[in-house]
Parts: structure tokens; C-alpha cells; sequence
């Protein structure tokens, strides 16, 4: 643990991305195995089931300290982050410098050990473990731990790091480990092994899927791409990016999130299994009928439920949209040109057969022909009537690449609703805005009440965002735990994608993806939007 507590806080005391990377490849290279997978694992985004319930630790916290409640909640509202919380109003407890460096070092693999046996005991039993490790550990191990007890590890450093680190400790390419880690890879001793192997082979496992690429927002002049010739259009579907996997006699869905989704589309499964055993496709998994595809509410009628009924598959059927071929035959194709790989993939899903009833499940997603970019830009126009969200613009000539690189494939959205909304809340964020008010509650007016409608908290400036957190403090009116009602007096432009019905709201609509467009000082509160602007959204959608 001490090994994996010093690289964390070389983490946190750099910005430098060499830096963060040179003390990866310190850790891992002289880490045992089996700590070095739980440590890539954690530092990729990877986080163990919740073992206990965050009120038990605060609740213990609370004891172990000897302070009342209020004063937790003051300190986590200052501090952002519940695991640096508890490690700091504990910092008494903690034993001297020289006992703790005397006590023996339990490896991190031995740790995860550890915390796995508290899911099958008692709270009392918890309490005496956890209690008696956070009295035994210096302040910033007792730090870590928590980590590991809540699963938040924000220390700036992302899986793209972690797959740098790895390959040139490894001195492979950093592709393969990106492939090697993706899917169901297991935080083992022999999961690393294979993580950094020389061998080049792709996995073996039959449901591994690939890494997805992704495009980046197209914001300049669609012409500055050059001519219209060199490239494919394509909807850009709002649904799941989504891979289909047959290999082995069997069928894997997987959602681009790593999450095995097979068994929420038994059609698109069914339709799989026609297809040539050796194929991956790439593709969007949407809510479709009559050849057009369906508001995304009704896709996550799918999403939400562990059990599908027969009455799900009527109101909310699907279909598999694929827009790449990844592997044919048991090849990985990836490195084709994207014109090679389309028309591969046009045969292959052209020959599966039809269904008794309605179109297959697994369809093409249709390209898109223009002969200039202005037409391009009016077909763009009629996207919401379509039901998407503008164009996906490949390449003719892309390869796939691993994860978001600039030049090959851009998504060009059409422009977003937005509406004029009065701030009325607002809450600290995490981590290193702990400490100012950044997260923002918007509201829009319903006869003469403001009603909330979103919540943002991007699209600020950090003077902006300073400059809100002084107003805010100045011009509080209630407080609600860590949350502050405010004076009704700022209005800001909010950008959105979609509005939909909701009952969970009491505005009764939800409005996805909200973002902060800009701060409108030029307008009062008096001057937003009323609620019927997103009602009448909703009814011409």
C-alpha cells in the first residue's frame, strides 16, 4: 500500500503530463504483478462494487472523531471529496511517523483482499475493521483507503495515460494494450502479464471487443475540409454506440461504456447470428419503427430494466444500425481504407436473411450523397424532423482508429435549443472546485413561479466562474446541506439537445445534455424563458 500511496500523491502533485506518466512507469516497473493490475485497474477509470454505504463512513467518521454532524457536512462542503474528508477529521488518530514505517506493508492486492471480505459482514464486524485500519494507517494511506472504500479515484489521470505508461514500460504499441484492456480484462497477476506481453496478438477471448473510435465536434467551416468527394456523410444517430460480436458459435453486444448488453437486445442477438462467424460490427443500437428511428426516451426503456417483458419489446423495439466492419472472417480489418470496410460490410448485412415480419434487426446505417457542401448543410437543417442529431462526416479513406484523434472523422451536429434561464441554485463542485460554487441549478418561469428545469455546470470561464462564487456568497438565501438558494437575478443562456416529458421532474419535462452557453447580462430575471417555450418543444418534436 505504501508503493501505491506514493505514486498516488506523485499524481496529485503534478499538472505535467511526462510527469504523471514517468511515475506510472516508476510504480509498475518494480510493482508486484497482482498490485500492479489493481493499480491500473483504479487508475483506468475501473472501480470495485460499493462495499459499504457511504453513511456507515460518515456515520463512523462522526464517532471516531468525537464531532457532530454538522461539522462533517461543513467540512466535506469545503473539501469536495467524502474519502480527503474523513483522512483529515481522523488526522488525530493516526500513529507516529516512526511506528508507522515500523508496521509491516500489506501489498495492495492484499488490501483489495481485505475490503472484498466486508461484503459478507455484519456492520458491527465493518466498523471494528474498518475503524481499526484508519487507526493503524498514517493520514495520507488512511486517504487511499477511503478511496478505495468509495470508489472515487480523481487524480487527473486517464486511461490514455495509464496505456502510455504501459506501453513504453512494455515496449509495445500503445493500441494493443488499449485493446488488451478493453472488454472484460481482469485485475490479476496473469492479466498483467498478458497486459504487457511482447506477443502482438490480438486477444483471444470470443467476446473481446475493440476499442472505439470516435470522432471529435466539427466547429469551424465545414469547407475547410476540403473537397466534398473525399469524404462519407452519415446521420449521427442518438442512440447506443454499440459493437455486435460473433465469434466462437456465440453473439456479444457491447456497449461502448464496456458494458455487456446481449441479453436487452434478443432481436438484434437473433439477427446475429447470421452473420459469418469471425465478424464485428461497429454500429448504434436505436428505439426504431416503420424504417425511422424513435425518441431516445423510449430506448431507455430497454436501458432501465433488469427483465424485459413482452410489452418493452412492443413499445420500445429496436434496431441495430452498423456503420463499420472491425474484423471479417477473423481478420481484423480496422487498418482498411473506410470504403474497403463499407462495402464489406454492405454485402455482409445485405445478405442476411429477412425476418417473417418487418425489416431485420441489424441494418446499415444509409450514407448520406451530396454534391456540394452548402447542399449538405440543408439536408443538415432537417435533422430534429429525422430524429437525429446532424451528420457523422469519415474519410473515404480512414482507417479505425483507437479512441478520438482530429482529421478523419468529425461529427457535425446541427445547432442546439437553448433557452434564457434565472440561476436559483447552486452547489460546490469536487475535487479541486471544492471550494467554489460551481455547480448551477436553472429554473424558467411557470405563471409567476420559477420552476427548475436544469442543472449545468460547464461552459463558464474560470473568471466567470469566480466571479459567480463571490455573487453567490454575497447572495444567499437559504441553505440545503451543501446546497444554496439564491437571490432569482442572473440569467444565462442554456444549451440543450432534447426536451422530454418527466415525471420525476416538477417542471414535468427533462431536457438532455444542458450546458452553460453563455452568461446574459444584458437581461433580467424578468426576461427568461417561461416553461411553455420547452412544452412547445416537446410538441413539435
Amino acid at each position: 500500500m505504501r508503493a501505491f500511496a506514493a505514486l498516488y500523491a506523485a499524481l496529485e502533485r503534478t499538472t505535467s503530463t511526462n510527469a504523471k506518466v514517468e511515475a506510472l512507469i516508476a510504480y509498475l516497473r518494480t510493482a508486484p504483478p497482482a498490485d500492479a493490475a489493481w493499480a491500473v485497474y483504479f487508475l483506468s477509470g475501473r472501480r470495485l462494487l460499493r462495499l459499504l454505504p457511504s453513511k456507515l463512513l460518515r456515520q463512523w467518521t462522526v464517532e471516531e472523531a468525537g464531532i457532530s454532524d454538522w461539522l462533517l457536512d461543513e467540512s466535506y462542503a469545503a473539501v469536495g471529496d467524502l474519502a480527503e474528508t474523513t483522512a483529515l477529521l481522523l488526522d488525530g488518530i493516526a500513529p507516529p511517523a516512526d511506528d508507522a514505517q515500523r508496521r509491516p506493508d500489506v501489498p495492495l492486492a492484499g488490501w483489495i483482499a481485505r475490503l472484498e471480505a466486508l461484503r459478507t459482514a455484519d456492520d458491527a464486524a465493518r466498523r471494528e475493521q474498518v475503524v481499526g485500519w484508519w487507526r493503524e494507517l498514517p493520514t495520507f494511506e488512511r486517504f487511499v483507503l477511503n478511496k478505495l472504500l468509495t470508489g472515487e479515484f480523481r487524480v487527473g489521470v486517464s486511461q490514455t495515460l495509464v496505456v502510455r505508461a504501459l506501453a513504453t514500460l512494455a515496449g509495445i504499441d500503445p493500441a494493443l494494450v488499449t485493446h488488451r484492456l478493453t472488454g472484460t480484462w481482469l485485475p490479476t497477476a496473469d492479466g498483467y502479464r498478458a497486459l504487457v506481453a511482447s506477443d502482438a496478438s490480438a486477444p483471444d477471448a470470443a467476446a473481446q471487443p475493440y476499442p472505439f473510435c470516435l470522432a471529435y465536434p466539427l466547429e469551424g467551416d465545414v469547407e475547410a475540409l476540403g473537397p466534398i468527394e473525399e469524404w462519407v456523410a452519415e446521420w449521427k444517430w442518438d442512440g447506443i454506440r454499440a459493437q455486435v460480436i460473433r465469434r466462437a458459435g456465440e453473439v456479444h453486444v457491447w456497449s461502448r461504456g464496456e458494458e455487456v448488453i446481449t441479453a436487452r437486445f434478443p432481436e438484434v442477438t437473433a439477427a446475429a447470428r447470421f452473420l459469418p462467424d469471425g465478424t464485428v460490427l461497429d454500429g448504434e443500437l436505436l428505439a426504431w419503427r416503420d424504417a425511422a428511428p424513435l425518441p431516445f426516451a423510449t430506448l431507455q426503456l430497454r436501458i432501465g430494466r433488469q427483465k424485459l417483458t413482452q410489452r418493452v419489446l412492443e413499445r420500445a423495439p429496436v434496431a441495430f444500425l452498423a456503420f463499420d466492419l472491425l474484423e471479417q472472417e477473423g481478420e481484423d480489418v480496422r487498418m482498411s481504407p473506410l470504403e474497403v470496410r463499407r462495402a464489406a460490410l454492405e454485402s455482409l448485412v445485405g445478405a442476411l436473411p429477412a425476418p417473417r415480419e418487418g425489416p431485420t434487426a441489424i441494418q446499415v446505417s444509409p450514407r448520406v450523397d451530396a454534391a456540394t457542401w452548402d447542399e449538405l448543410a440543408t439536408l443538415r437543417e432537417t435533422s430534429r424532423t429525422r430524429g437525429v442529431e446532424g451528420f457523422m462526416l469519415k474519410r473515404r479513406d480512414s482507417a479505425y482508429g483507437t479512441g478520438r484523434r482530429k482529421g478523419d472523422w468529425w461529427k457535425w451536429k446541427v445547432d442546439p435549443h437553448t433557452v434564457d434561464a434565472v440561476l436559483v441554485y447552486a452547489q460546490a463542485g469536487h475535487g479541486r472546485r471544492a471550494s467554489l460554487f460551481t455547480d448551477y441549478t436553472f429554473a424558467l418561469w411557470r405563471g409567476d413561479e420559477l420552476v427548475p428545469v436544469a442543472k449545468a455546470y460547464s461552459g463558464l470561464s474560470n473568471e466567470e466562474i469566480e466571479a459567480l462564487d463571490r455573487w453567490v456568497r454575497a447572495n444567499t438565501i437559504e441553505k440545503f446541506g451543501p446546497v444554496r438558494r439564491v437571490t432569482p437575478q442572473h440569467v444565462f443562456e442554456i444549451a440543450f439537445e432534447n426536451v422530454q416529458r418527466s415525471s420525476r421532474h416538477k417542471s414535468g419535462v427533462a431536457v438532455r445534455f444542458p450546458r452553460i452557453a453563455r452568461w446574459r447580462t444584458d437581461k433580467r430575471p424578468e426576461d427568461a424563458d417561461r416553461l411553455e417555450a420547452l412544452e412547445a418543444l416537446i410538441r413539435s418534436g
